[in-house]
């Protein structure tokens, strides 16, 4: 794409930054796609970013299998732990309070990027913002995710429906870390010499506390930069929530 024509597209391009708060996952999942069917049939270049936090669950992407999990049905079961499988790239996550996720909606045929240069632009600003943060945050090559001195503090996973994406990122803050033993999310048998296969998070590289705010307000900045937009906007929530978004379960509670 030439140099002109990436002007004119910025030009037209924002972001919207909705934060959600605590969110039920297939809550989030509806509203995303949602967000992608109208950002697909819109025609605009504007991106919206989801911040929110999930209950404790177990998500598996296309890399992942049953045996990356690292417990039984019946253990399973006593720690209140769903597995949910997905068309989303990556392995299996381990979803809980205090891990950030982070869930872009971007149109890559409106803002002319490939899907390669999508995943290099987020994983940019998760970098970007752990540097702010006073965090170095390592890549491998070949793999999308940030890592750190303590494990791996990002995980990085997409899915690309009619070019435009949805699910995300998954950054752990300060989640209790006791449960990610539970989950291979880089398979000992994948990992090449010198990458680490165990979890961390921005409270073990810090040594301090770090506030969930913090994280966002820094990641405004640094994806807005990494998409190369120059304006934004903030929003609290979403009305697509309130209603539209309901699970079956909860639709059946309301009538």
């Amino acid at each position: 794409m030439s140099s002109g024509n990436r002007e004119s597209v910025d030009r037209q391009t924002s972001v919207e930054f909705r934060m959600l708060g605590p969110v039920a996952f297939e809550r989030c999942l509806a509203l995303q796609e949602r967000l992608a069917f109208e950002a697909s049939s819109r025609g605009e270049g504007r991106i919206v970013v989801l911040f929110c936090e999930h209950p404790d669950l177990i998500t598996v992407g296309r890399l992942g299998s049953r045996g990356h999990i690292q417990l039984t049905d019946q253990q399973l079961r006593r720690e209140h732990l769903e597995v949910r499988w997905l068309s989303r790239g990556g392995g299996c996550v381990l979803h809980a309070p205090g891990q950030l996720a982070v869930y872009p909606i971007a149109p890559l045929d409106e803002l002319g990027w490939t899907v390669g240069e999508y995943m290099r632009r987020l994983q940019q600003g998760i970098v970007d913002a752990f540097g702010e943060l006073n965090v170095h945050g390592e890549t491998y090559p070949g793999r999308f995710g940030v890592w750190g001195r303590s494990g791996q503090l990002a995980c990085v996973g997409v899915a690309v429906r009619n070019w435009t994406t949805l699910h995300g990122a998954f950054i752990n803050v300060n989640p209790a870390m006791r449960r990610y033993a539970f989950v291979d999310t880089l398979p000992p048998d994948r990992a090449t010499a010198g990458e680490k296969t165990t979890m961390g998070c921005l409270l073990a590289e810090r040594q301090t506390a770090v506030r969930m705010a913090s994280v966002r307000s820094t990641l405004v900045k640094t994806l807005a930069t990494a998409f190369d937009c120059e304006r934004y906007h903030l929003h609290t929530g979403h009305p697509w929530l309130t209603v539209s978004t309901r699970t079956p379960r909860e639709r059946e509670r309301v009538e």
